[in-house]
């Protein structure tokens, strides 16, 4: 190839600008895998970077797209060839390194991982950093002795692509799961996805007591601030709550009672830069017992690079719900 499509983001004097450019190979991030690109997907922290409402790119220009699936072009290490199906999500793509809005992705070869079986490269992208996210949430929880029988578990942010995946995991699994969202629309989607009962945001009643009524077995959080210092006063003794997002606040002001007068657990999460070896096991799991079993129904649209700025509007606008598809080597559909 001489040059390819790529969405890449700059900083003029503070402010950023981004679009769609022509760019060569050399003007990529080094590494030793290069990738054909078929498919990537938009996470909130694209939209962040893509608009430069976020402070997440430390380096500029860079290509946008924390995710990407494709297959192998060219390879300098021994455990990739030409064609081998593979993806990668998170490793400071689109942080420090050029991401997957593009034509073509280079990386370094311990980013890479190889296909998961029983998944394609469109599916690996469905799931992308969110289904990656709500998998490893699942194993935070399961680690720390989480179980269904402890009471409901309650998805905050549940109409965002981390919360749908994670209320269709979890009612798989078993749990009684109650879904929070801000958008009455999205109240059959959550149903159909598995959750037991759907919970306007707006008629939850956060007193801000140091301790209220134990209500939950325990919390996905996906909003952060004051939702996240409300379940820390909500949850039942042993239940454990996963932070995972910052969409209301990233301050939390609580107190330490639930913790030492209940012993709730609060996890972190951080799928960018998780441990090859858990993330090799979460990708696993996400094929086989974690896998969505409404994977499909989660991506309500696929757009290509071109759709990029309209998406990361509509993401942090609060109006999308589910997966957006990138295709990228693909036709969109």
């Amino acid at each position: 190839m001489d040059t390819f499509r790529a969405f890449r983001i700059h900083n003029d004097d503070g402010t950023a600008r981004a679009g769609i450019e022509r760019i060569a190979l050399a003007d990529l991030s080094p590494g030793e895998v290069v990738i054909r690109t078929a498919w990537s997907g938009v996470n909130y922290k694209d939209a962040l970077a893509g608009t430069g409402k976020g402070k997440i790119l430390r380096r500029f220009p860079l290509v946008g797209g924390i995710d990407v699936a494709g297959t192998v072009a060219s390879s300098e290490a021994p455990g990739f060839r030409e064609g081998d199906p593979v993806l990668v999500t998170g490793c400071g793509l689109s942080e420090v390194h050029d991401g997957g809005y593009a034509e073509y992705v280079r990386v370094p070869a311990d980013w890479v991982m190889p296909l998961p079986d029983g998944l394609d490269l469109r599916r690996v992208m469905a799931l992308g950093t969110a289904g990656f996210t709500a998998g490893l949430a699942v194993q935070r929880l399961e680690d720390n002795h989480q179980r269904p029988e402890i009471g409901p578990l309650v998805v905050t942010g549940a109409s965002g692509g981390v919360g749908s995946f994670a209320v269709n995991i979890l009612s798989g699994l078993g749990y009684e799961v109650v879904a929070v969202t801000g958008k009455p629309q999205a109240t059959a989607y959550l149903k159909d996805l598995g959750a037991s009962h759907v919970v306007s945001r707006q008629d939850l009643e956060m007193r801000g007591h140091p301790l209220e009524n134990a209500q939950w077995g325990g919390a996905l959080d996906n909003v952060g601030g004051e939702m996240l210092a409300w379940l820390t006063r909500s949850v039942r003794t042993w239940g454990n709550i996963v932070s995972i997002g910052m969409a209301g606040g990233t301050a939390l002001h609580t107190t330490v009672m639930p913790f030492i007068l209940r012993g709730i657990g609060l996890l972190g999460v951080t799928s960018a830069h998780c441990p090859m070896p858990l993330r090799r096991r979460i990708w696993e799991r996400l094929a086989t017992d974690l896998r969505p079993r409404a994977l499909d129904s989660v991506v309500r649209s696929t757009i290509d690079l071109d759709g990029l700025p309209a998406a990361f509007e509509d993401v942090l606008a609060g109006k999308s719900m589910g997966r957006i598809l990138v295709a990228i080597g693909q036709t969109v559909s």
